[in-house]
């Protein structure tokens, strides 16, 4: 498909003028530069263009349009009109049934246009246009034809009042000023540089020792307190009941301040936040909420616009359609329909966010929810039996910890598709991606289609070219899976599409056509840590014209959690750049540490590695020096496991290689542990304390860490800010925590 050229598009600012005053519009009240007003108060559809005209075509103008208008509510009335028109253009009396047919397809069904039908009272004749306009503005069969076609008078007053605060929400709000912005071609040659400069910050009042930096136009503490315009009425009036049922204190505080936050259509690195397995509940909840809130709002605007434009072009004549949407008034659609996607770890975290979502909705627009049963079977913890099973496995064995517990309670799998489509009046779980408005995946599942397509010509994964919001909730646990996953699926979003599914070329917006989509794509990253692989994407892949904001925090550490009088002594090799850290480690352990493990006579070292990249080499290192050892990694079996932990607490094996990973996923407890190597820090700071503590059955009580200054994000969450600045920059390699 080739790009349209030369067409002009309509100004934001102009958009928000036209609907500032459409209330006025809608009573009569015309502007200046307008259609000359008559003498009952209806706007005419003369323009002032032909003011000029003399006196008589100046009445037979006016009287036109008052046929034009009363007809709308006379029957008598249209049919006279339209024999005034047949007249005008020369047409004969035996057209008048195709005339009738497209003057009748102009009105939505179930608008009144008899002048005796009883449901009207006086105040309602004197609104009719008022109401007349409403219905048509918001009018819409659905694709699956499960919409309602028509409304009785209440529904009408309801769309009309939707209509003026919504309306007089448009005018500022972000998703129209983002989506109608036109890049330049020195904008687009400024963001693929990706050099990014955070000019600004703010402090972040929930997040004490945390401030938010950014780049663009800098924000305030009035932008972040105050709801911005642009929320949908339904979804706040809808997000407070329901948060002042539950109890909940803190709806203004850090919900709304979050939701101003992803109103701004920025990229967000939200790299604190406290989870709901770490005893972090509250400001989960209040984040999901923000951001749930945002794509319901984000996929009822993108409706909601289509529906209008919709009625429009439907009011207008068939062969002035084409010259319309050449104008390029209408440009409202992408590729495809799907614009929000969640990347979510587990199958209980994508449970936890889609009930939430359904409760979010407003209950009108969730009448019905299709297939809540088959998700809440696939998504769902396990049955009743096995729960039984694994509580009685479970008192025969040392309980684990209460996060690992909170996490892995639930549906633990990784490899899942979801997609969810949002209709007038109900939500369908389970709708095919291109009819979807919302698409819940893992990495690991997206991954799979793309796979797919890649093999299968015939398959394709399209409905990733228009994702207009990504939100990648508790990227910390998709990190303890295969952060590979992730860059592969943003890197195939925004894509120009192989095929054409169905959309009307002459609405999709320019930028789409000119392959901008990924400029104006925004990315929501949270996550309870930050890693470079995490501020790579962000830095990378994240090119959101609107600008970037990210968290910036200190930390204090969590050595006082260590509950045993451990000497910790941390040693510093050095390193060139990042590329050289890995093998700039290995050289340090293979001469500095290992001897001393060699020489030793005593076993029980437990060696910690926090990557399966760094569990190989070590591996590979100990194998060629015949050492004893033994392997307990993500990947090893079960029975393998078992066979270890009873060497090394016997004493059969001195080493004992361990992984970070293996550890987020068992919690294993292993006995017989004399002295622990850190050969590389744990993403995770609460890891460090739980490594450490299991030298409870020690005489020695020594642990040894390996770092680099390339290491400091690690470094800082475990000791704190202060001192890992202090470690890094220092004459001195080696220092001592007791």
């Amino acid at each position: 498909m080739s790009p349209r050229v030369g067409h002009k598009r309509p100004k934001t600012l102009e958009k928000c003028k036209i609907m500032k005053h459409s209330r006025k519009k809608l009573l009569g009240d015309k502007p200046k530069d307008g259609p000359l007003p008559s003498s009952t108060g209806h706007s005419l559809d003369k323009p002032l263009s032909d003011v000029g005209l003399e006196d008589d075509t100046k009445d037979a103008s006016v009287f036109d349009n008052l046929l034009k208008i009363l007809g709308s509510n006379s029957k008598k009335l249209a049919s006279i009109y339209r024999k005034r028109q047949r007249e005008q253009e020369g047409r004969s009396d035996t057209e008048e049934e195709d005339d009738s047919r497209s003057q009748s397809s102009s009105l939505p069904d179930g608008a009144d246009t008899g002048a005796g039908s009883g449901t009207e009272s006086s105040s309602e004749a004197a609104e009719g246009d008022d109401v007349q306009d409403a219905v048509v503005n918001h009018y819409h069969i659905d694709e699956d034809g499960d919409e309602d076609a028509t409304s009785d008078a209440n529904d009408f007053q309801d769309m009309e009042n939707e209509y003026r605060i919504d309306g007089e929400a448009a005018c500022t709000s972000s998703f129209h000023g983002h989506l109608g912005h036109d890049l330049t071609n020195e904008e687009v040659e400024k963001l693929l540089k990706k050099q990014w400069k955070f000019k600004w910050e703010m402090p972040a009042t929930e997040m004490p020792m945390s401030k938010w930096v950014g780049t663009g136009d800098a924000m305030t503490m009035d932008t972040s307190t105050d709801l911005v315009y642009g929320l949908k009425q339904k979804l706040y009036n809808n997000w407070l009941s329901i948060c002042k049922s539950s109890g909940s204190s803190d709806f203004g505080s850090s919900r709304q301040k979050f939701f101003s936050l992803c109103h701004t259509y920025r990229d967000i690195l939200h790299c604190n936040k406290k989870p709901f397995y770490l005893k972090g509940n509250e400001e989960d909840s209040s984040i999901m909420d923000a951001y749930i809130i945002h794509a319901l709002n984000h996929v009822y605007w993108t409706r909601d616009l289509v529906i209008k434009n919709d009625a429009k072009l439907t009011k207008q004549q068939e062969d002035k359609k084409e010259e319309i949407l050449s104008g390029g008034t209408y440009l409202d659609q992408g590729f495809t329909r799907p614009k929000v996607m969640f990347l979510l770890p587990l199958g209980s975290i994508a449970m936890r966010v889609v009930k939430r979502l359904i409760e979010l909705t407003p209950l009108a627009n969730k009448a019905n929810v299709e297939h809540i049963n088959r998700f809440t079977e696939e998504f769902g913890a396990v049955d009743e039996e096995d729960e039984g099973e694994a509580e009685n496995s479970k008192s025969q064995k040392p309980t684990k910890p209460s996060d690992f517990q909170a996490l892995f309670g639930g549906n633990n799998n990784d490899h899942f598709m979801l997609g969810i489509k949002l209709t007038k009046r109900s939500i369908k779980l389970y709708s095919d991606f291109y009819s979807s408005d919302i698409i819940v995946a893992s990495p690991l599942g997206l991954i799979t289609k793309i796979g797919e397509a890649e093999v299968d010509k015939e398959k394709d994964v399209d409905y990733l070219s228009s994702i207009e919001v990504l939100i990648i909730d508790h990227a910390d646990v998709i990190s303890m899976q295969n952060w590979s996953h992730v860059n592969t699926a943003v890197e195939q979003l925004n894509r120009i599409p192989s095929k054409q599914h169905g959309t009307d070329i002459m609405r999709i917006r320019q930028w789409y056509l000119d392959g901008h989509a990924r400029f104006y794509r925004q990315t929501i990253l949270l996550t309870s840590f930050v890693n470079p692989e995490m501020n790579a994407l962000f830095n990378r892949s994240c090119l959101n014209y609107k600008g970037k904001v990210k968290l910036i925090s200190q930390y204090k550490g969590v050595l006082p959690k260590i509950l045993l009088p451990v000497r910790q002594v941390y040693e510093r090799f050095d390193a060139k750049s990042v590329m050289d850290a890995d093998d700039a480690r290995l050289d340090y352990f293979c001469k500095k540490v290992f001897p001393k493990l060699k020489d030793s006579i005593e076993g029980g070292t437990l060696l910690f590695v926090s990557s399966y990249f760094e569990f190989v080499r070590i591996r590979n290192f100990l194998k060629s020096q015949n050492a004893s050892f033994c392997l307990l990694g993500e990947y090893t079996k079960p029975s393998d496991i078992s066979r270890a932990r009873v060497w090394f607490f016997e004493g059969k094996r001195k080493i004992m290689l361990y992984t970070e990973r293996a550890h987020f996923y068992h919690r294993y407890k292993i006995r017989g542990i004399q002295n622990i190597i850190i050969y590389s820090l744990p993403e995770r700071k609460e890891f460090y304390p739980e490594i450490i503590n299991m030298l409870d059955e020690s005489k020695n009580m020594m642990c040894s860490i390996l770092f680099s200054r390339f290491d400091q994000f690690k470094l800082e969450r475990i000791v704190g800010t202060v001192a890992a600045k202090k470690m890094s920059s220092s004459e001195k390699g080696i220092f001592v925590f007791c």
